[in-house]
């Protein structure tokens, strides 16, 4: 099983990717998809769908975890991040994977142990249990890899983790 997490956004959109072999879980790749701002939109989406058409054939991706998103102030902003979406369902689709989408508060139970953590609580147990990430990990990418720990643990039960 190979999981990508995505926190997608039209200008920066964190990813994770996680293996999970017998016991172990390796995570195998992860960062953020950083998109110029000067950009057209078009351009951005069309951006967003190459970089994770080439990760899911390039690990060989068989789950896609989203988070459901909310409605925040801006409705232009959440129509944009629809685009993004759309474009997660469509790859999906085209490359036969398995998506699972998590409520926030759901992901934050399953990482931290409590569904009103914060985005400084889930990043300190991101880098307690892959002490290789990077210190300077943007918000986008410890989101992401929650994403994808909280699929990979409600679909299995993990006893070990590794980088």
């Amino acid at each position: 099983m190979v999981i990508l997490g995505v926190d997608p956004g039209v200008r920066f959109a964190g990813f994770g990717i996680i293996k999970k072999e017998g016991a172990v879980v390796y995570l195998l790749d992860y960062g953020c998809l950083i998109m110029p701002q000067s950009s057209e939109l078009h351009h951005r989406v069309a951006m967003f769908n190459d970089f994770f058409a080439t990760k899911i054939t390039q690990w060989g991706v068989t789950d896609l975890a989203l988070e459901i998103p909310f409605m925040g102030k801006n409705a232009q902003n959440f129509l944009k991040l629809g685009y993004v979406r759309g474009i997660l369902y469509l790859l999906a689709s085209k490359h036969n994977l398995d998506l699972h989408e998590y409520a926030p508060t759901q992901i934050k139970q399953a990482v931290t142990g409590f569904g009103g953590a914060d985005k400084e609580q889930i990043a300190r147990i991101i880098h307690q249990l892959f002490p290789k990430l990077k210190a300077t990990a943007r918000a986008d990418v410890t989101d992401a890899i929650a994403v994808t720990l909280c699929s990979l643990w409600k679909s299995h039960k993990s006893q070990s983790i590794k980088c």
